[in-house]
């Protein structure tokens, strides 16, 4: 069932990717696929997660805490618990094909039949590695952490780790 649901949302992403790709083909939109393990330090709530993210470099904007772009994405985990986000992040060239990427996003969060995180109304913070394999993708890990910030009554969040590919377009 999972391995299932896994491939499916593969193909449909991969397949929208390149439709996308073919009307565009400008390298400035990026798109990133991951999987990885929702709330991997809840030995009750664990679950597989996958997922999709884009952002587009014609948004990105130097502040002065670095170049900063767009981003917009979701998940969905085993149990039926989805997120849906936006929000921005940065990308630090670390050299030798590194990026280091942190980002921050408010999204809205439906447990489904995982775990109940207290509110519609979450926070993703996320850190990611990437190494260049080409100049128009990369693989990375991950590390989220997603969080009401104490606006519902309960408040116990979820850490979760993910393995990328990016794509740019």
């Amino acid at each position: 069932m999972i391995l299932k649901l896994i491939s499916t949302f593969f193909i449909i992403i991969f397949l929208t990717a390149k439709l996308i790709a073919s009307e565009i083909n400008t390298n400035e939109n990026q798109f990133n696929f991951f999987i990885g393990n929702f709330d991997f330090s809840d030995d009750k709530q664990k679950a597989v997660l996958v997922g999709f993210q884009h952002q587009n470099e014609n948004l990105n904007r130097n502040t002065f805490i670095g170049n900063i772009s767009p981003i917009t994405g979701g998940f969905v985990t085993e149990n039926s618990a989805a997120y849906i986000y936006t929000g921005f992040e940065w990308n630090v060239d670390m050299g030798k094909g590194l990026i280091f990427t942190p980002s921050f996003a408010p999204g809205l969060y439906h447990e489904g039949d995982g775990k109940d995180l207290g509110h519609i109304l979450e926070f993703k913070s996320e850190v990611q590695l990437s190494y260049v394999t080409s100049d128009r993708t990369s693989l990375g890990i991950s590390y989220n952490h997603v969080s009401n910030a104490s606006l519902g009554d309960k408040n116990p969040g979820a850490n979760s780790y993910m393995l990328n590919l990016i794509k740019n377009f």
